[in-house]
């Protein structure tokens, strides 16, 4: 027989029959139908008395969601008036408060750019008022580009930890937050650049 076969009855007349070798199981399933009429299934399904059903895998976390409309006039007008390509904004927006002006931290961010009330002071913004917020953290993104010289992984990280920690550690701080942080919104960046390309 198999070695490390196991087998099961699914029900009745349908029979699993799972092969295992070394290193990580694989299994492959065999419905065999009351007419004699055999299915497989290799990749992982939900299996019930009424068959088999294969289970889909869930959507990345990089899915585009899709800004509100006067989000995205605010951003596009941002982000001519301090030189940040739009693309930059809506990524950081979008991993920043999911567009959700009403948004605010535990640190007390707050707006769809989540700008902590020094930040929105220095900037002479209302965190509160959406075109203060977006035009704000426009221009603190600017403020990160040319304080890196347009390194946009430095800016992003300082714009989540702090200018501050970036110089300390010269470079991406070692915190976990920071590094998913960037991570995300350089994946966004891709795949938005994606979508564009196959659109042209």
């Amino acid at each position: 027989m198999f070695r490390g076969a196991s087998f099961a009855w699914i029900s009745g007349a349908a029979l699993a029959l799972s092969l295992t070798a070394g290193g990580p199981a694989l299994a492959q399933v065999l419905e065999i139908g009351d007419d004699g009429a055999v299915t497989t299934y290799a990749g992982p399904a939900v299996y019930t008395a009424q068959g088999a059903a294969p289970i889909l895998p869930p959507e990345p976390s990089t899915a585009q969601t899709a800004p509100p409309e006067e989000v995205v006039r605010l951003i596009r007008e941002s982000s001519v008036r301090h030189a940040v390509p739009a693309e930059v904004v809506e990524a950081v927006a979008w991993q920043e408060s999911r567009f959700n002006n009403a948004a605010v931290s535990s640190k007390g961010a707050r707006g769809v750019m989540q700008l902590l009330p020094k930040t929105a002071s220095d900037l002479g913004v209302d965190p509160g008022d959406l075109r203060g917020n977006i035009d704000g953290g426009a221009a603190y993104l600017a403020q990160q580009l040319r304080r890196y010289g347009g390194d946009l992984r430095l800016a992003l990280a300082a714009y989540n930890a702090g200018p501050g920690a970036v110089d300390r550690h010269r470079g991406v701080p070692p915190y976990a937050e920071t590094q998913s942080y960037v991570r995300a919104i350089l994946a966004r960046l891709s795949a938005t650049q994606a979508v564009g390309a196959r659109a042209e």
